[in-house]
C-alpha cells in the first residue's frame, strides 16, 4: 500500500484556515484503509476530515463510539498505533500527530469495527449492570470457569511482548520557576518571570504554545490572538535562561515540589532517528511551580449521548479553527453555558448548517445569545436533547422543553442532524494541585471543584483556577509569574501590562447533571463514555449502599479508564449527591494521583533496562577467571565465579556437579583459592573510630587490639540482624570493616547516617574501598604452606604463633606487591584472606596459584563456597533476611548486655523472647539421599487437616555435602533447639515434594573449630 494514493477525498476539510500545512500532504492507514491528511493534523482530525465517524468500541457494551474531544481527556478514540515491537495500545487519537506512514488500528472489537460480535453485550445490557459479575457468578461453583472468560474480555488494547527497540532517557533540571501549561496564562507567567532573569522552564503537552487560543477566534491588541502567541514564543526563545519544552506533559508533583514530566521527543516521527530517544523523562526541581494546566470541558448527560457524532462544543471549535475540519454538515448545539453560542457561531462561519441552539437555561439573556440571534441562528431557551439516534453515525435527536424539576414539558420533536455539540461547563484541571496535597473547594459559579489550600511554592492560575475569561487568564499569569520570580530573588514583583482583549460578556452557567429521556422511550444516559457507566448505574450503586465516591468509583468503574474520569467524574459525583440529597461538596471527589495522563513504562525506566537496569560489576580478578574455565553467575550486581570446568569439558549438569564436588573436596583435603573481592570493604578512620564501631556492632570493639580481627554483628534499630562481617584494627585509629556483598552499599549509607545525624560529635570518617582491593580467600590444610611460599622472605611471618586465628598483618609483600593478610575463614578450614591493590590483584593471585601448585591448589567458586559454609553452619543472605534476631541465628552470645549499641533497646521485647520463635537448626534427610529444597515449609504432618501449622522453613540447602556424604540444609524451626534429634517434614508445594528430615545441630563439620586454629 502506498499511502496517499487512492485515498478518499477529505470531504470534511474546510477550503481554508487552520494551522495545517496544505503543501505537505501525509498518507495514513486506519483499519487497513488509506486516508489523507496534512502536516499539523492529529490522527483524530485527519479521520474527521475524511468523514470517519466510528473509531472504537466501548469497554463493556462494545457500543460504536466516535471522537468526543480534541485533547488528552479523550475517552473514546483509543487506537492501536504502529505494529510489532513498537505496537502501542490505548493511544488517544486526539494526541497523535500525523506522520508519514502512520498505521492505526481500532481496538476492543472482533472481528472488525463495523461488526463486533461482543456487541451482544449491548443487547444484554439490562443484565450487565454495575457489579453484575460479582452478583451473578461468584455465588455458585462455576465462578472459576466464568472468571477466566471475564478476565479475557476485560482490558482494552493489546500490548507487545517483543523487546522495545527504542531508547529512552532520563533528565534532571533545576530552575527558579516552572510553568506547566503553555496557554495564555502559562505564556504570560513565563514571560513575566523570564524577563526578570529568572531561570524558567515552560512545559506544554502539544506541539506548540497557545493552548485554547489555537482553537478560538480571539483577538489581542486588535489582532488575531495567535500573533501575540507567536511574538511571546519568539521572546521566550531569545531569553537565555528560559527553556521551552513542547510535546511535554507535566504528569505529577511529588515531595519537595519535584515535578515529573514526559517529553515525547520522537513520537511524531515514523521511527526515532538513530541515537535519539523516543521519550524523555524529566525530573524537574523548581523553587516555584505555576500550574496553568487549563480546564477540561464536560459533556451533558442525555439519552444516547454516546452516539458517534456527539462531541464537546470546545472540541468542535478546535477542529474548525485549528485543523480546518468540519465535524458535521448539520449541527445541533446544546449547552448550559455560553460556550454553546460561541461554537454555534464558529460552525455557522465555517458553513455548517446550525439547525438549532438549545440553551438548557431558561429566560434567555446574555451578549452571546444576542450575537447568535443577530447572526440569524435559532435559539431555544430551556430546551435540551432528550435522545440521540444513529447507530454508526448520528442521524438526529429528540428535543424537549425542560420543566426545571428533572422532567420535560409537552411532546418532544425530532431534529435531523449529524453533529451534536454539547457543553456542560468546564472542569479546572486541579490534578497537579491535588498531587501536592492541595485541597479542592466546590464552586457553584463554575459547578466544579477549584484549588484551595495548596502547598507552599505552588500556584494554580488561569482556567485551572476557575478563571475562564481571557483577560483574567492573562492578568493572573503576568501577576503570578512576576511574584514567583520575586520570591526567587528576581525582579520587583510588578506585573507587566497585559495585551488588550475584545471579549463578549458571559452569562452565568446553570448546572444540569442529567437530562430526562424522551417520554415513552427507554434510553441510556452515559456518564462515563469509556467504561459505559450510566445514570442508572449510579442510582443502583446508591440503592446498594455504595454512597462514598471512592466506593462508587470501584463499584461502577466510574473514572477508572485510561481517561481517569476527566470528562465524567464531576457529573457522576453530582448525581450521587442528588441521590443522597446532599450538596456536591459534602459528597466530595475522588483523590487525584499521578500520572495526569498515561506514561509509558519505557519512559519511566529510561536507560535502566537490560544490562543498564543493574550494571554488571566485575572484580579485579575477572580476566583471569574468564580465561581459566570459569562459569560465571550474577550475584547481586557482581559477576562472580560459580564453578570452574576442566579443560575440554562442556558445561553440562554432570560436569557442573563434578566440578563443584571436586572443588569442595580439594579445599577440605588440600588447598583452594577463591575470589572474594566483592565483599564490602569500608575504611573507618578517626580518633573516635573504636567508639563508633562499638556503638554500631552488638559485640565489643572498643578494646580490639591492633593487628587483630573480630567477627561482628550489626543490628537494625528494631533489633533485627542487619549484616555481619569482620572488622580488623590496622592501627590505633584505623579499622577495615567488611560486609556481605549484597549489603555493602546499605551498610555504608547507614554508617554515614549515624555519623551525620545521630552522632555528629564523633570524629570519624568512613569510605568504601571495595574496588580498591582485590580479595583472595586461601583455605585448606595446606593453606599456610602456600602462603608462606608466596610471601616475600622477611616481610611477614605467617606461622601459627605469629599469625594466629583472627590475626592481621599489613607488612607482607608478594612479588613486591604490598598486601594485607587476615587469618579468617568462611569455609571453616585453616584460612586466610589476602587483600592486594586492585591493579595488582591478578599478579598476586597468580603468585598464590604458583606457590600452591605443588600442594594441589585449585580455585573454587560460589557453589563450593556455599556448600562449605552450610557444612559449618555459617549464616548468610538467606538467614539474614530482615526478620531474624541474633538469638534466632544462634548468635545471641554476640549481643552484649553491658553496653549500648544500635538495636540494644529492642532485644527484650516479648516478640523477640518468645520461646516459640523459629531458631536456626541443621536438617538432613532421613533417607540420607533426598535433597531438601531451599524454601521448603517445615511441618509436623503434611497430611493433617488444613490449615497445617507452619513450623518454619528451609533457608539454605546443599544438594550433596561431599564431606559428610549426604544432602544437608539449614532452616529456621519453631523451638528449634528443643527439637534436635526429632523429625519434621519439609514440604515444597510448588513441585509436590515432601521430604522427611531429622533436626540436627547447625555445624556438620569440625564443630570444635580445630581446623580454624590449627
Amino acid at each position: 500500500m502506498i499511502f496517499g494514493r487512492h485515498a478518499p477525498e477529505q470531504t470534511h476539510r474546510l477550503a481554508a484556515g487552520g494551522e495545517i500545512d496544505r503543501l505537505r500532504p501525509i498518507g495514513l492507514s486506519f483499519d487497513g484503509r488509506s486516508f489523507g491528511g496534512y502536516a499539523g493534523d492529529t490522527l483524530a482530525s485527519a479521520l474527521l476530515a475524511n468523514g470517519v465517524k466510528v473509531v472504537g468500541r466501548s469497554f463493556k457494551y462494545h457500543r460504536p463510539r466516535g471522537i468526543l474531544s480534541a485533547g488528552p481527556e479523550e475517552p473514546n478514540a483509543l487506537v492501536e498505533l504502529r505494529s510489532g515491537a513498537r505496537r502501542e495500545p490505548n493511544t488517544r487519537a486526539t494526541m497523535v500527530e500525523l506522520f508519514h506512514g502512520l498505521s492505526a488500528t481500532s481496538q476492543n472489537r472482533w472481528p472488525c469495527l463495523a461488526f463486533d460480535a461482543m456487541e451482544m453485550n449491548d443487547l444484554m445490557s439490562r443484565f450487565l449492570v454495575a457489579g453484575f459479575y460479582y452478583k451473578t457468578f461468584m455465588g455458585f461453583p462455576g465462578w472459576h470457569f466464568w472468571e477466566k472468560r471475564i478476565r479475557a474480555a476485560a482490558g482494552m488494547g493489546r500490548g507487545t511482548v517483543e523487546p522495545d527497540p527504542d531508547n529512552y532517557e532520563t533528565m534532571n533540571a533545576h530552575c527558579d520557576v516552572l510553568v506547566v501549561g503553555g496557554g495564555p496564562s502559562g505564556l504570560a507567567a513565563a514571560l513575566a518571570a523570564g524577563r526578570t532573569g529568572a531561570r524558567v522552564v515552560l512545559l506544554d503537552e502539544t506541539d506548540g504554545l497557545g493552548g485554547r487560543l489555537r482553537s478560538e477566534r480571539e483577538a489581542l491588541d486588535g489582532a488575531p490572538a495567535m500573533r501575540w502567541v507567536e511574538s511571546a514564543s519568539a521572546e521566550l526563545a531569545d531569553l537565555p535562561d528560559v527553556r521551552v519544552l513542547t510535546r511535554t506533559t507535566g504528569f505529577g508533583i511529588y515531595d519537595g515540589n519535584v515535578v515529573g514530566a514526559v517529553e515525547r521527543v520522537a513520537d511524531h516521527l515514523p521511527v526515532p532517528p538513530a541515537h535519539v530517544a523516543r521519550q524523555r523523562l524529566w525530573h524537574i526541581r523548581p523553587r516555584r511551580v505555576i500550574v496553568a494546566a487549563g480546564a477540561i470541558e464536560r459533556p451533558l448527560v442525555f439519552g444516547g449521548n454516546d452516539r458517534p457524532g456527539v462531541m464537546l462544543a470546545g472540541a468542535v471549535r478546535s477542529y474548525l479553527n485549528r485543523f480546518a475540519v468540519r465535524p458535521g454538515s448539520s449541527a445541533v448545539v446544546v449547552a448550559n453555558n455560553d460556550d454553546g453560542y460561541r461554537t454555534a457561531l464558529d460552525l455557522a462561519a465555517a458553513g455548517v448548517d446550525v439547525a438549532q441552539i438549545l440553551d438548557t437555561r431558561g429566560g434567555g439573556r446574555g451578549a452571546w445569545r444576542d450575537r447568535a440571534l443577530a447572526a440569524g441562528l435559532e435559539v431555544a431557551d430551556g430546551h435540551a436533547v432528550t435522545n440521540a439516534y444513529g447507530r454508526m453515525g448520528l442521524v438526529g435527536c429528540d428535543v424537549g422543553r425542560l420543566d426545571g424539576r428533572g422532567g420535560t414539558v409537552g411532546d418532544s420533536r425530532f431534529v435531523a442532524c449529524d453533529l451534536i455539540a454539547t457543553s456542560g461547563g468546564w472542569t479546572p484541571s486541579i490534578h497537579l494541585h491535588s498531587h501536592a496535597g492541595g485541597k479542592a473547594e466546590w464552586s457553584d459559579a463554575v459547578a466544579a471543584f477549584l484549588p484551595a489550600d495548596g502547598r507552599p511554592g505552588i500556584a494554580t492560575i488561569g482556567a485551572a483556577a476557575g478563571r475562564f475569561a481571557l483577560s483574567d487568564c492573562l492578568a493572573d499569569g503576568f501577576r503570578t509569574g512576576a511574584k514567583a520570580a520575586q520570591a526567587c530573588g528576581f525582579g520587583s514583583g510588578t506585573a507587566p501590562d497585559a495585551p488588550a482583549t475584545e471579549e463578549t460578556a458571559t452569562a452565568p452557567l446553570q448546572a444540569i447533571w442529567s437530562v430526562p429521556g424522551t417520554p415513552g422511550r427507554k434510553v441510556r444516559r452515559f456518564v462515563d463514555h469509556q467504561d459505559d457507566v450510566t445514570v442508572e448505574d449510579i442510582a443502583l450503586a446508591h440503592r446498594e449502599g455504595f454512597v462514598s465516591v471512592e466506593h462508587l468509583k470501584r463499584y461502577t468503574t466510574l473514572g477508572m479508564g485510561t481517561d481517569q474520569g476527566k470528562t465524567s467524574n464531576v457529573a457522576g459525583h453530582a448525581l450521587m449527591a442528588e441521590a443522597r440529597g446532599q450538596p456536591v461538596p459534602v459528597v466530595g471527589t475522588t483523590t487525584f494521583r499521578p500520572p495526569f495522563t498515561p506514561v509509558a513504562m519505557g519512559a519511566l525506566a529510561g536507560r535502566a533496562a537490560g544490562r543498564h537496569l543493574a550494571p554488571i560489576r566485575r572484580t579485579a580478578l575477572h580476566d583471569w577467571h574468564a580465561t581459566n574455565g570459569v562459569v560465571f553467575v550474577e550475584a547481586g550486581p557482581w559477576l562472580r565465579p560459580q564453578y570452574y570446568l576442566q579443560p575440554g569439558e562442556a558445561n553440562a549438569k554432570e560436569a557442573m556437579d563434578r566440578a563443584i564436588t571436586g572443588e569442595v573436596v580439594n579445599t577440605r583435603t588440600r588447598v583452594g583459592i577463591s575470589d572474594v573481592s566483592s565483599l564490602g570493604k569500608i575504611d573507618v578512620q578517626g580518633p573516635d573510630a573504636a567508639e563508633f564501631l562499638n556503638r554500631v556492632y552488638s559485640n565489643g570493639f572498643a578494646r580490639l587490639p591492633v593487628g587483630k580481627a573480630r567477627y561482628g554483628l550489626m543490628l537494625r534499630e528494631d533489633g533485627i540482624v542487619d549484616d555481619d562481617g569482620t572488622t580488623s584494627r590496622l592501627s590505633e585509629h584505623h579499622f577495615l570493616t567488611t560486609t556481605t556483598t549484597v549489603h555493602a552499599a546499605k551498610v555504608l549509607a547507614d554508617l554515614e547516617w549515624y555519623l551525620q545525624v545521630v552522632w555528629p560529635e564523633l570524629d570519624v570518617r568512613v569510605s568504601s574501598v571495595t574496588e580498591q582491593w582485590a580479595g583472595m580467600a586461601l583455605a585448606g590444610p595446606r593453606a599456610r604452606d602456600v602462603l608462606a611460599a608466596a610471601v616475600d622472605p622477611g616481610t611477614a611471618d605467617v606461622s601459627n604463633a605469629a599469625l594466629p586465628f583472627l590475626g592481621v598483618t599489613t607488612t607482607a609483600t608478594i612479588r613486591g606487591v604490598p598486601v594485607r593478610i587476615f587469618r579468617i575463614s568462611f569455609s571453616g578450614e585453616l584460612g586466610y584472606e589476602v587483600n592486594a591493590p586492585a591493579d595488582w590483584g591478578i599478579e598476586v593471585w597468580e603468585a598464590l596459584m604458583a606457590a600452591g601448585e605443588p600442594h594441589g591448589i585449585r580455585p573454587y567458586g560460589l557453589e563450593a563456597m556455599g556448600i562449605m559454609r552450610i557444612e559449618k553452619g555459617h549464616v548468610a543472605g538467606p538467614e539474614l533476611d530482615g526478620r531474624t534476631t541474633a538469638d534466632d541465628l544462634g548468635l545471641g552470645r554476640m549481643t552484649g548486655r553491658s553496653k549500648w549499641y544500635v538495636g540494644r533497646g529492642m532485644l527484650d521485647k516479648p516478640a523477640f523472647t518468645d520461646p516459640d520463635r523459629p531458631s536456626l537448626v541443621g536438617l538432613v534427610p532421613v533417607d540420607g539421599q533426598t535433597r531438601i529444597r531451599a524454601g521448603s515449609i517445615l511441618v509436623d504432618d503434611p497430611d493433617a487437616a488444613t490449615p497445617i501449622p507452619k513450623l518454619g522453613h528451609v533457608t539454605s540447602s546443599a544438594y550433596l555435602s561431599p564431606t559428610v556424604g549426604h544432602p544437608i540444609s539449614l532452616g529456621l524451626l519453631a523451638r528449634g533447639r528443643e527439637r534436635i534429634g526429632q523429625e519434621v517434614w519439609a514440604v515444597y508445594p510448588m513441585r509436590a515434594i515432601r521430604v522427611r528430615a531429622r533436626v540436627t545441630e547447625t555445624c556438620f563439620v569440625d564443630p570444635k573449630g580445630e581446623k580454624l586454629h590449627g
